[in-house]
């Protein structure tokens, strides 16, 4: 791997970026120290910025030469909402909010690019650097386009990278078609009856329901789906019941779908239905 030397000589800077945003993390479309570390970075140098699309999104725009083309560079940088255990001293001062996913990194690479390509402009066009906000369910990527990404910054195409702590230092993996599956979420709620657990027969009990719903999504996966389409159902969360005596009136189950194509994702949902 060929490092860059400018790159190089402030990996130390980027570093320090990255670790204060990480102390300070903030949950989707709630971002906005970070818009403001993000536009004070790019403003300090001399980057044009535009703030506010999908409501906290920045984009940055690096001009050269007179070429009409132009790409976009994109990062995330959102938060997610968990308890961060570290004990380093960048750790997030949030309670129940942390950079688990390495959206700290991204939002730190793409200012290291933007400040490189804002001093070294060997290129001929337009580069958009954009910084995207509530990655993490919020939506925010369709926001940043409802709010006209594409109409006031036309770009052939867009490049991102995601962190992934299991590969070599100085290598990146790369995948013809698609690479990282759509995350949805769902939420089911079960609405029994409660009663007292020696006496459940006067009750409508939802835990063994949700029980079997649970093994049930997994016939989806193996005996409903085609086995070359990928699909994940991940039931994450079951909350139910407040006492051991007392069988619950209420039993709710949560997770994510995973897939690669809306075909297999619309089939899934319908078949949890």
């Amino acid at each position: 791997m060929n490092l860059i030397e400018p790159i190089l000589a402030d990996a130390a800077a980027v570093a320090a970026i990255r670790r204060d945003i990480h102390a300070h993390p903030e949950l989707c479309f709630q971002e906005e120290r970070t818009a403001d570390v993000i536009a004070k970075a790019l403003t300090d140098w001399g980057i044009p910025i535009h703030r506010g699309m999908g409501k906290t999104g920045v984009v940055g725009i690096v001009k050269n030469g007179n070429s009409p083309r132009a790409v976009g560079l994109r990062a995330d940088i959102d938060a997610l909402p968990m308890t961060e255990h570290n004990t380093f001293a960048h750790a997030s001062r949030y309670a129940g909010k942390m950079h688990a996913c390495g959206h700290d990194g991204h939002t730190a690479m793409l200012l290291a690019a933007a400040k490189h390509l804002s001093r070294h402009r060997n290129f001929d066009g337009t580069v958009y650097l954009v910084f995207q906000p509530a990655e993490e369910g919020g939506g925010g990527a369709r926001e940043m386009i409802k709010d006209g990404l594409f109409d006031k910054f036309p770009m052939e195409a867009m490049f991102g990278v995601h962190n992934w702590p299991g590969m070599k230092v100085g290598a990146f993996g790369v995948n013809p078609g698609a690479m990282m599956a759509s995350s949805n979420e769902f939420n089911i709620t079960i609405r029994g009856r409660g009663a007292h657990a020696a006496m459940p027969h006067l009750g409508i009990d939802p835990v063994p329901v949700a029980c079997q719903m649970v093994m049930a999504f997994q016939t989806i996966i193996t005996r409903n789906r085609r086995p070359i389409d990928p699909g994940v159902i991940s039931v994450t969360m079951i909350h139910g019941g407040e006492a051991t005596n007392v069988v619950p009136d209420m039993c709710q189950i949560r997770g994510t779908v995973r897939t690669f194509s809306m075909e297999t994702l619309d089939m899934i949902e319908a078949r949890m239905g």
